[in-house]
């Protein structure tokens, strides 16, 4: 996948995220999501336990990505 090709993909997920419309990715989805790379972001979900396998897929749960993220957030 080229880098613009990837560019519009990511900006076409974060889209459909925001709407509502998207709640699950898959795990290379999230790790462009996210800008992080794929074992990273497989961590992050293990850790948030928001992975759900479906046969052979692994889907990822954003919103609890999202939530679980927020616990680090630095406050000033």
């Amino acid at each position: 996948m080229g880098r613009m090709r990837r560019k519009v993909y990511t900006d076409e997920v974060r889209e459909l995220i925001k709407d509502g419309r998207k709640k699950f990715v898959r795990l290379d989805e999230g790790a462009i999501l996210y800008s992080m790379g794929k074992s990273t972001f497989r961590q992050l979900a293990v850790d948030a336990n928001a992975m759900y396998h479906i046969k052979k897929i692994t889907l990822v749960n954003t919103q609890i990505i999202d939530d679980y993220l927020e616990r680090f957030r630095d406050e000033e």
